[in-house]
C-alpha cells in the first residue's frame, strides 16, 4: 500500500506568507483568512482572542504562521467571538 503524501501547509503555497498571494486557490483562501484574522486581532493578544473564542492559543498561532489549515469549527468560533466574517469566497 502506498504511503499517503503529506498535504502542503498554507505557507508552503505562498512564496511570502502571508503577504504574497498564492497561485493555489485554497492556499489563497487561507491567506486571506489569516489577513482578516490579523486585522481583527489588532492590538489584542492572541491569548486573549483564544480565550474568548474557546480555542487553544497554539492553534491560532499555527494558523497565523501558515503551519496548519483552519477547520470549520475554528473558523466559526473565531468569527462568533470576534463578531466578524473572516472567511469568504
Amino acid at each position: 500500500m502506498a504511503r499517503k503524501q503529506a498535504r502542503a501547509t498554507p505557507a508552503m503555497l505562498s512564496s511570502g506568507w502571508p503577504d504574497q498571494a498564492s497561485t493555489d486557490p485554497v492556499g489563497e483562501a487561507a491567506r486571506r483568512f489569516v489577513l482578516n484574522l490579523k486585522a481583527a486581532i489588532g492590538e489584542r493578544s492572541i491569548r486573549e482572542v483564544a480565550r474568548d473564542a474557546g480555542i487553544d492559543e497554539g492553534t491560532i498561532r499555527k494558523i497565523l504562521l501558515g503551519e496548519s489549515w483552519p477547520d470549520l469549527r475554528t473558523i466559526w468560533k473565531l468569527e462568533s467571538s470576534l463578531g466578524l466574517v473572516l472567511y469568504s469566497r
